[in-house]
């Protein structure tokens, strides 16, 4: 039996409670160093790698969802793919609306100066806001081929063939009918788009009259929508079905960016959420 010194015992409780103290006292002192480096990493990666795009309208149904009162979905867009290709048929884009586009979705905007600085702090974390300046579309047709509508089946054709679009939507009740268009050859440096919801989307068909000032510039896309990352009923990839050729795909470098821009997105919350855990624990 080991006898116990009645005057260390409380000795030995005093250091470990003050040790606890210092540890608890060292973690408050490092968390805004923490939430510093988190928000700068989340800015470097929204400005370089990726960024969650909000879809508040409905044109690209039901590839995307996105109406009016509801909880659209969040997109990550991979900003990094066009930096070494141009954009592909299929390729879901987002891009910054040319001059002659107009807006095909309103939404509203913070009013006061604390709701406005909480948005922008959001969205160096990605969390998404709508942007009246940003579109979402498929790309159909690329610089030097010539696109159409209709053909007897009423199909889009390009190049004088008709495109395969299992992604194409009509919502209940509207004309499964698609509106025709004159035959338009894209120029260089541009791109003609759709939305999925062929006959709710006003595009590359009738954005600023249609013909050439319908046509998106190549160096307006922001980057291609990979995944939808919310809402959690709603996880999973954004098809890029090459409505010309279906045998074609995205190298394979490219299927693993979206992996890899998620995982470097979460790192600073998964960081920052570690250390508060650990915190608690202490």
């Amino acid at each position: 039996m080991v006898d116990v010194d009645p005057e260390q015992a409380p000795a030995d409780d005093e250091k470990s409670s003050a040790k606890k103290k210092r540890k608890k006292g060292n973690f408050w002192k490092e968390l805004p160093v923490l939430l510093v480096v988190a928000f700068g990493l989340a800015a470097l990666i929204q400005v370089f790698l990726g960024r969650v795009y909000m879809i508040p309208s409905e044109s690209m149904e039901q590839t995307l969802h996105g109406c009016y009162n509801c909880y659209g979905d969040r997109v990550l867009v991979d900003k990094v793919t066009y930096n070494f290709t141009d954009p592909s048929p299929g390729d879901v884009i987002v891009f910054r609306g040319p001059e002659a586009w107009q807006n095909d979705f309103v939404s509203d905007e913070p009013g006061n100066f604390v709701t406005k600085s909480l948005s922008w702090l959001g969205s160096l974390i990605g969390l998404p806001q709508a942007n009246e300046e940003d579109f979402v579309k498929r790309v159909i047709a690329v610089p030097g081929q010539t696109v159409k509508c209709c053909d007897d089946q009423n199909k889009v054709t390009v190049d004088g063939k008709p495109l395969d679009e299992p992604y194409v939507y009509y919502a209940p009740g509207a004309s499964s009918s698609q509106e025709s268009f004159a035959e338009l050859k894209v120029p260089d440096g541009f791109l003609f788009v759709m939305g999925d919801n062929r006959n709710d989307s006003c595009d590359s068909r009738c954005q600023g009259g249609g013909g050439q000032a319908g046509l998106v510039p190549i160096d307006n896309v922001i980057g291609k929508a990979r995944v939808i990352v919310l809402p959690p009923t709603r996880w999973g990839g954004v098809t890029d079905h090459n409505p010309q050729a279906v045998s074609m795909g995205a190298p394979g470098w490219q299927e693993s960016v979206p992996m890899g821009v998620g995982i470097v997105a979460a790192w600073p919350v998964l960081l920052l959420g570690r250390r508060v855990r650990r915190a608690l624990q202490r």
